[in-house]
This record gives structure tokens, sequence and C-alpha cells, in this order.
């Protein structure tokens, strides 16, 4: 009866994070009132850190030239992180023609928090807008970002981040269909005001709810920011109309490095966010245990409810028929792993195969949190 139980608890924990909570959040996000707003008229620092960008610093710069936002009332502060390639230059050139682009070039590398940190302290505007150098703003994006910011309860606001294969190989639909489902569910928390994570390539806050992000220990930046303005007390919006685009990994296994390192840097931020997980606020309790905790933790839901369902196999033909399943499921993810070997891509198991490295990641950033072996230093994975 103890087994049934907890295998009964643990498969409706996973039901709750991949079906239950995504369907209660477009529910009441589709009950939710739209508000009719008007162009906002705000000063606006935009923060990169960069790192070893010259090949796409450039073109991040001249994007930023070419949107649709008032020049007067925007600054752009750039910071390299003791970067060794061109990158430096390629900034000194473009800010001797742009008096809105400051440029701060770091001689010894700190990693991104510390520059992030650094370039907050310089910032004059009253909203902060984070990015990422490989990361391209559609034309009215900004401005669009910046039009959330309707009231003073307005905290943070998360742009749409879309996922491009453009230069990169096909094998990158995995990541891409993942990122589709969870755009649906941050555009549901957005409504809601909840947004548990936002876009790091795109997304604003207000200056005076910048919380300075740890440099001793490591944690993952963007999720950080957002929660700091989340645990204030403010909200967290989703604009679906400020649109930007980042390249993909070129393969699974390029992006199982990423998300080892995020998973380890994700378990460190928890730490630091323990309050969230029994807020006064009930719904955003519910969306962190259900976004965010429980997800990290898969990967042993899925040992835990594989060994009880070994257990309970003889006793009913429902446990028969759930333990053919997940046999299935592996054998599928196997078969994927094995035609990534030679290069060839079946829908069927490659996706299979993306969700098992996806939570082996976990368990091995898991490992690397327990061991401290996470560091505020990284290069980023090649997209």
């Amino acid at each position: 009866m103890i087994s049934e139980i907890l295998f009964f608890v643990t498969f409706l924990l996973i039901v709750n994070s991949y079906l239950l909570y995504p369907i209660l959040l477009m529910v009441l996000a589709k009950r939710n009132r739209s508000t009719e707003l008007s162009e906002s008229k705000l000063s606006v620092s935009i923060l990169i850190s960069a790192y070893n960008e010259e090949k796409v610093i450039k073109q991040r710069i001249e994007n930023i030239e070419s949107l649709d936002y008032d020049k007067e009332l925007l600054e752009v502060i750039v910071g390299s992180d003791c970067s060794n390639d061109n990158t430096n230059q390629i900034l000194t050139t473009l800010a001797s023609t742009s008096p809105w682009l400051k440029i701060y070039i770091f001689e010894n590398r700190r990693g991104k928090a510390a520059v992030i940190n650094d370039l907050v302290q310089n910032a004059t505007n009253n909203i902060l807008v984070f990015s990422d150098a490989n990361t391209i703003f559609d034309k009215m994006a900004l401005k669009n970002l910046i039009n959330k910011f309707w009231d003073d309860s307005v905290g943070g606001v998360s742009g749409k981040l879309i996922l491009s294969d453009e230069n990169v190989t096909t094998q990158s639909v995995e990541e891409k269909k993942y990122w589709m489902f969870e755009t649906l569910i941050k555009q549901a928390e957005g409504k809601l005001g909840i947004l548990i994570g936002a876009n790091g390539g795109i997304f604003a806050i207000r200056k005076e709810l910048f919380t300075s992000i740890p440099i001793r220990k490591a944690v993952t930046d963007d999720f950080f920011v957002s929660l700091s303005v989340l645990s204030k007390g403010y909200k967290f919006l989703f604009a679906n109309d400020a649109i930007a685009y980042e390249n993909v990994a070129n393969d699974i296994a390029a992006e199982y490095k990423r998300k080892k390192r995020f998973a380890a840097t994700n378990y460190q931020t928890l730490s630091f966010f323990k309050h969230l997980l029994f807020n006064n606020n009930l719904l955003l309790t519910y969306a962190f245990w259900s976004h965010k905790v429980l997800r990290w933790f898969l990967p042993f839901q899925l040992i835990i409810i594989l060994i009880l369902n070994m257990l309970l196999f003889s006793t009913g033909i429902l446990f028969e028929i759930f333990f053919y399943f997940q046999v299935t499921l592996y054998t599928f993810a196997l078969i994927g792993f094995l035609f990534s070997l030679i290069k060839v891509r079946f829908i069927l198991f490659s996706l299979p195969y993306f969700f098992i490295v996806t939570n082996i990641a976990l368990v091995s950033g898991f490992i690397k949190f327990l061991r401290k072996e996470h560091t505020v230093i990284w290069e980023s994975t090649p997209r």
C-alpha cells in the first residue's frame, strides 16, 4: 500500500508539472483581462556582458541602433570581461561614432555576474534592459517591452525569445519544440504577473528593484534577477510582441553542456529564494514549485517511479502497462542516441533522446552543485 501511494504521488507530481499546471495557467490567464497600453517614453539602459564576441558584437550594436526607440532616451552599456579576441577593438571603434554607446573594458576576467553588477552601477536610466551579445531584437521589440511598464506594480517584463535555426543544422529541432512549450507557459504566467524566470536575452526591470547578483556563488543571473523582483512583491509580465532571436545549439550534445551548467546554477539560485517555496502569494508558490522546483528534481522522480513500478509490476494490469510505457520511452531514447552517432534523426526517437539527455544534465548539474564545482566564469555554448 505504501509503495502504491508513493507511486501515484510521484506520478501526479510529474503530471502536474507538464500537464495540470500548464492547463490551469491557460484557464486563469484567459480569464485575466489585458490592459490597453499607451506608448511609454521611459529612459532605458541596455546592459550587455561580453566575452570574446568578435563574431557578433558589431551586428548586435548595429541591431540596437536600428531599433524604433528615441536614442535620446537610450544608452547602451557593454562590458568586456577581459576578452582576448578583437571584441575590445570593435567596441572601441563603434563607441567613437555612437554617443549613446558606453563601453567598459575589464582587464581581469570575473564572470558575467560581476560585469552586470558593475554595469548597473554605471547605468543612469530608470529602466534596465538585460540582453546578450548574440541576441537580435525585432525593430519594435524595445518599445513593446517598455510599454508594459504601465503602472508602478509592474517591476519586470520579459520579451519573447525565438530560437532560430539559421546557419545551424536541423538537429536543433528538439530544443525548439521544447522552447515553444516553455514560451506558452511563460506567456500565461506573464498575464498573471508571476513570470518565473525571464528570457535572459531580452528582459527589463526597474533599476531600483535590482539586487546585486552573487559573485562568490555561481547563480543563473537572469533567473536570480527575475526572482528578486517577484520576491519584492512586484509583478513580472511577458511581452509577447517584444520579440528577439537567438540561434540554438548545433546538436543535442552541445545543448547538454549548457543545460548541465545551468542546472548547477539553478540549484544554487534556489538556495537564495527558499522563502518563495511557501510565499503568501499562493499562486506564485504553486508556480515556483510546478514550473521550476519539481522539474529540477524530475530525474529523481523518474528513478523512483521506475523502481516502484518494477516492485508493483505483478499487482495489476495498470502497473504492467505503465512499466511497458517506460521501457518503450527509454528504448526509443537509446535508439535516438544510436542514430545520433551516425547523424540520422527521426523525431520519434530524437525527442525521447532529448528528454533523457535533459534529465541526465539535471543530475550531472546537481552533482556539480553538491560538489561546489560550478564556477562564475564560463564560456558560452557555441550557437
